[in-house]
């Protein structure tokens, strides 16, 4: 291993990982030892272990917080989705596995489609500074997005509001609608919010290494098999091309 990209990526000794607690189906289970475990630390593991170092996992509550920390020296690379707010301060590997992002609608709502979604007067709840609202924010023309602090106050204000669409991710959203009886979820997605291996900007062959990582766990299937291992099959996917 060259010792330029084990400077670039663990300076301290140790590869110091920002990860997600967030994101249900990254982390979901826990390491004997009660550490965060599921397909997100497992990759980080992996990462370490190919530097030979080893790997000191950093809980933050959110994807906000990960990204805000960058400038802060307090993780060496950073286990979140990619998108070009983000991309400002991290330099993002291409995406490792991919979650569809969708609308829940509820029960008397007459849409069918994510185009009909984006008209005056709507309004979307959604968790503030998820990747998936960032998106919204960015894209939407025409509807209000409505931010809360989590998952859970998103369906609860579309609930209590009469919102006329809930965003999130699918699998999230499966959950969400059984307690909302006759909502409909859409089939379309408006957007799939693709993980990816943040670094600090700069540190090209540390950039170089993950990008290299990455391809290699997509096409050996590592990143299939902890998909499996960690049961969320079907909830996550790999990604057909690795960009």
């Amino acid at each position: 291993m060259n010792q330029l990209i084990i400077d670039q990526l663990a300076p301290t000794g140790v590869l110091r990982v920002g990860l997600n607690m967030s994101n249900f189906l990254l982390i979901n289970s826990q390491s004997e030892s009660g550490a965060p475990d599921g397909v997100s630390p497992a990759i980080a593991r992996a990462i370490a272990a190919k530097l030979g170092v080893e790997a000191a996992l950093i809980p933050f509550n959110g994807p906000g917080d990960v990204a805000d920390a960058a400038a802060k020296d307090v993780w060496d690379i950073a286990n979140i989705a990619a998108e070009p707010e983000r991309a400002k301060t991290i330099q993002f590997s291409p995406a490792y596995c991919e979650i569809q992002a969708t609308y829940l609608l509820p029960p008397e709502s007459v849409i069918r489609s994510v185009a009909e979604v984006d008209a005056k007067g709507n309004r979307i709840a959604a968790k503030r500074r998820a990747a998936f609202e960032l998106w919204l924010s960015d894209n939407l023309q025409y509807a209000t997005v409505v931010q809360t602090s989590s998952h859970d106050t998103a369906f609860d204000a579309f609930v209590e509001q009469k919102l006329e669409a809930l965003a999130g991710l699918r699998p999230k959203l499966i959950e969400q609608q059984a307690a909302l009886p006759g909502s409909y979820l859409l089939d379309e997605s408006f957007t799939s919010v693709k993980q990816s291996i943040g670094c600090k900007p700069g540190n090209d062959e540390a950039a170089e290494f993950l990008i290299s990582f990455v391809q290699e766990s997509v096409d050996s299937g590592l990143v299939q098999n902890l998909i499996d291992k960690f049961q969320v099959t079907g909830r996550l996917s790999v990604p057909s091309v690795c960009d």
